[in-house]
């Protein structure tokens, strides 16, 4: 059974730190690429970051380059998004993806709230 299972949410000031995770059962991470989504309240999802199972590379959308970075753990197969700098236009609910089999998989989301 596969299951993506997303953690470290939170609330953090502007500019602070947090680091969000995704363990990944059902299939390894080296089979397959994976993805961090984020959707705001009333806006559409957006593809934050990726990142490759072949040769891990990495790609990230405009909004967030150079603040975030996914990376992973093959050996606790788990998926990890490191958000630096954080902004109020950062809030909003984090997903982990997988594409595997011809089918999506998603994790149940956490909310990261950004706010003074």
């Amino acid at each position: 059974q596969v299951q993506l299972v997303e953690s470290g949410g939170g609330l953090v000031q502007p500019g602070g730190s947090l680091r969000l995770s995704c363990a990944v059962s059902g299939f390894t991470l080296r089979s397959t690429a994976m993805r961090w989504y984020r959707q705001a309240p009333g806006k559409e999802r957006e593809l934050v970051a990726g990142i490759s199972s072949a040769d891990g590379s990495t790609g990230y959308a405009d909004s967030v380059k150079g603040r975030f970075t996914i990376s992973r753990d093959n050996a606790k197969n788990t998926v990890y998004l490191q958000m630096n700098s954080l902004k109020p236009e950062d809030t909003a609910v984090y997903s982990c993806n997988a594409h595997w089999r011809s089918i999506d998989y998603w994790g149940q989301g956490t909310q990261v709230t950004v706010s003074s």
